[in-house]
């Protein structure tokens, strides 16, 4: 039923685009996306469509991103380049927002006009913007990268001239850390679009990113995606894979040590999913060993310091069937972003969890979007009847509403713990919302409340958010790209928590002078990866590493005799990894309270390790002037990415007007939104038109809905009895669509008891002939109050 109202939807609005275009003759190119002065109304931080005719897409700057990847044991070394034309007839700025690694230490960015090569160079923030504005008021081209999120970065290009051909490249390095053997490379290639409530007004600049423009879902990337990759492991590959994308690869070795892998062709255009490539190494080996530079003794370093980086391949797991009985909370995304594909994974991931749980198990599934419920009001037995209920309350949801996980968080560390049992949370989302920060702050202050373990669902999840709230929670990140996977990340997960392979790690250096080694304590390897330490070191590679610890009721040790294993790294890679990873450590207690001596230190190592950070930024301006600083903004358009469809921009609900704009901001220039705050500016004209998803107080409606009450009434009568009520009243309102099913209810009720709660969930099961508006049933709204005074009990629907 939903399905064909969706699809009924959808025809309305290519109604009104045709009589949009019809009516505005509409036939400039990239015009919908250039910023004019036209003064705003209030604006929610909210990506928005694209709306674009025929031919468009070839006057976007962005041509091509392409990546060439080398990696040298464990370390990625990569290179992007972003091709930029102006085709049209205007000189032009633009800006590309786009994803990277969350590991990435990206360290070098040079700009290419014509047959000039123009080095960029890092300075604070603040200073490089203002360096990037100066040069594009005098006409000069200019290109300035900001990170917005530790994965999020930003691309300004200025005074692109009509005809200019403009190349950016990049370089980063990443270390790969293996699992169970299983080595990945993943490149994101989009960002995905991000909920956000918060009024434009009072965001910081570094959170507009939200406000990006978006193609619609299944639209190919308006540029060319490509990636090769290099491939020495040091010892025989056993097998290469990619589930996102077709590759092709050759072994170029005799010991089959090394490949060369690039994809298909035919992918050229799926720029709109990440793309991850797994590799084994024979035996499912983790190559273990000592990486370490000599940059004291080499004058053509930058770096006067050494720098050393140890994996060590942990031992494999002991069992112990000695476990406490575990208590498990589903925190379950059913947002708008996730309709479609994404809940169609978490559905099956749930579906596999639970049927693996423990008889002596408990559960219970808090489902959030614009509002949260749980399941039940206590957590219930695994058995197979509280199974088969659960899976059918998750299976009932579609995809709608707002990402308001905040909230369903906090409901869920006040909701009461189940003595004598070890709590975990589960959130399962694709991380498109903007309140990271609090987020990781929030399961920080509660770690001893719930183990969290984080699940990023979809083909571009937000990865910095899943990793974040994984590192936050003390725990691993678990990502599926597809159903098929589900089977796997479950066997994983459960492997993962039901005992930890190594704990009371110590680390000793004796005779092997180090000093700002990192992390300063190591935690529990719950996980067949390996352990990872970063430092620096001085003097002679002599000495010995000794790592302790314990595996079930064994005690374990293992030396490490520095010279023989010491392994030479050229360049400075293992000096970039090390601040980057110091970065990441100061971030994350940045994340927790701001600090003006963190963010100084942070500052002086992006300054001194030439990083890109959030404090500092590359920026690189040409020295001749080329234009008169006049120009448009074009907004480079982002992929939606695969399977998330356009509800992730609105359209199910996500504000209060619902409707469906078409804005015009300026002669011939307009800007589609769909739902939540996509206000874009103020408009001249505005076609306007009552989405599906906004509900129709009763009183405006030619007939209100209508139900039987008597069976409900005994349900009602029944709940009585149990909790032994007198005199009461409740007020609940109601979202009903316009099939009848109820799409969510709000206890008006700050702090519902037990009797409402129960009370709340018989009406969500309620089923109503729904409100018809001029012989069209269509959503509504209103309020069910049920009381009781001297023993008699009345139910009323009431605006």
């Amino acid at each position: 039923m939903k399905k064909d109202l969706i699809g009924k939807k959808y025809k309305k609005y290519l109604l009104i685009l045709i009589g949009v275009f019809l009516i505005m003759n509409y036939n400039q190119g990239i015009t919908d996306q250039i910023e004019t002065n036209s003064p705003k109304k209030e604006q929610t931080l909210s990506p928005y469509f694209l709306i674009k005719t025929d031919g468009e897409l070839e006057n976007f700057p962005l041509l091509s991103t392409i990546a060439d990847v080398r990696i040298s044991g464990v370390i990625a070394d990569v290179t992007v380049k972003q091709t930029y034309k102006n085709n049209g007839k205007k000189t032009i700025e633009a800006i590309y927002v786009f994803p990277a690694s969350t590991r990435a230490a990206v360290y070098s960015m040079q700009m290419k006009i014509g047959d000039r090569f123009l080095k960029a160079v890092v300075q604070e923030r603040e200073k490089a913007r203002q360096t990037y504005e100066e040069a594009k008021k005098d006409g000069r081209s200019a290109s300035l990268l900001e990170q917005e999120r530790p994965n999020v970065f930003q691309m300004n290009v200025a005074n692109i001239l009509p005809g200019d051909l403009i190349e950016i490249e990049l370089k980063y390095t990443e270390l790969l850390i293996p699992e169970s053997g299983l080595y990945q490379f993943v490149y994101p290639t989009v960002v995905g679009p991000r909920y956000s409530n918060r009024k434009v007004e009072n965001v910081e600049d570094k959170d507009k990113f939200v406000q990006s423009p978006y193609q619609h879902s299944g639209e190919n990337p308006s540029y060319k995606f490509d990636i090769s990759l290099q491939i020495d492991a040091g010892m025989k590959i056993e097998e290469i894979k990619s589930e996102t994308h077709n590759i092709n690869y050759e072994f170029i070795n005799e010991d089959n040590s090394q490949a060369k892998i690039r994809i298909d062709e035919s992918e050229q255009n799926k720029g709109n999913k990440d793309f991850i490539l797994a590799y084994r190494l024979s035996g499912d080996k983790i190559k273990s060993g000592l990486l370490v530079n000599n940059s004291s003794k080499n004058d053509d370093s930058k770096f006067k310091e050494n720098h050393f980086l140890l994996m060590l391949q942990p031992p494999r797991r002991i069992e112990n069937r000695d476990i406490t009985p575990r208590e498990y909370i589903f925190i379950v995304d059913v947002s708008g972003s996730m309709y479609g594909f994404p809940l169609d994974i978490s559905k099956k991931l749930i579906q596999e969890l639970l049927n693996n749980l423990n008889e002596k198990d408990k559960f219970n599934i808090l489902l959030f979007s614009g509002s949260s419920s749980f399941l039940s009001e206590q957590s219930l037995k695994a058995t197979k009847e509280n199974i088969e209920k659960g899976i059918a309350f998750i299976n009932k949801e579609y995809g709608y509403g707002g990402t308001e996980l905040l909230p369903a968080l906090k409901k869920a560390f006040r909701y009461p713990k189940e003595i004598g049992y070890s709590r975990s949370f589960l959130v399962i989302t694709d991380g498109y919302v903007d309140v990271e920060i609090e987020t990781f702050e929030l399961i920080r202050k509660n770690l001893n409340n719930a183990n969290l373990f984080a699940f990023g669902i979809g083909s571009s999840v937000n990865r910095f958010f899943i990793e974040g709230m994984a590192r936050a929670g003390m725990s691993e990140p678990f990502v599926l790209i597809s159903p098929e996977n589900s089977s796997e990340i479950t066997e994983k997960f459960f492997n993962y928590v039901k005992s930890p392979i190594m704990t009371d790690i110590e680390v000793e250096f004796k005779g092997f002078k180090t000093y700002d080694v990192e992390p300063i304590s190591i935690p529990d390897v719950l996980a067949e990866r390996p352990i990872i330490i970063y430092g620096k070191w001085q003097g002679e590679l002599k000495g010995e590493i000794v790592v302790k610890g314990k595996s079930g009721d064994m005690e374990l040790m293992v030396n490490i005799p520095v010279e023989k294993f010491a392994e030479p790294v050229e360049g400075n890679a293992l000096a970039y990894l090390w601040a980057r990873n110091k970065i990441q450590m100061l971030g994350d207690y940045e994340n927790i309270n701001h600090d003006k001596n963190r963010e100084k230190e942070i500052i002086e190592l992006g300054l001194n390790y030439n990083l890109l950070t959030n404090y500092t930024s590359f920026v690189a301006e040409d020295y001749i002037k080329r234009a008169d600083g006049k120009f448009e903004v074009v907004k480079q358009p982002l992929p939606m990415p695969e399977g998330v469809s356009d509800f992730a921009i609105g359209g199910s609900g996500l504000m209060a007007s619902g409707a469906l704009h078409y804005k015009i901001s300026a002669p011939m220039n307009i800007d589609g939104s769909f739902g939540r705050g996509l206000r874009g500016y103020e408009p001249e004209i505005a076609f306007e038109m009552i989405e599906e998803d906004e509900y129709y107080s009763i009183d405006k409606v030619s007939k209100k809905p209508e139900i039987n009450f008597e069976s409900f009434k005994k349900d009602i009568e029944k709940l009585i009895i149990k909790y032994n009520k007198k005199d009461f009243i409740t007020k609940i309102l109601v979202k009903l669509s316009s099939s009848g099913v109820i799409d969510e209810t709000i206890n008006e009720n700050i702090n519902p008891d037990s009797f409402e709660n129960e009370l709340e969930n018989l009406i969500k099961r309620l089923v109503f002939t729904p409100a018809n508006l001029n012989g069209s049933d269509v959503p509504s709204t209103f309020t069910i109050v049920i009381w009781q005074s001297k023993g008699k009990l009345r139910i009323d629907i009431r605006i």
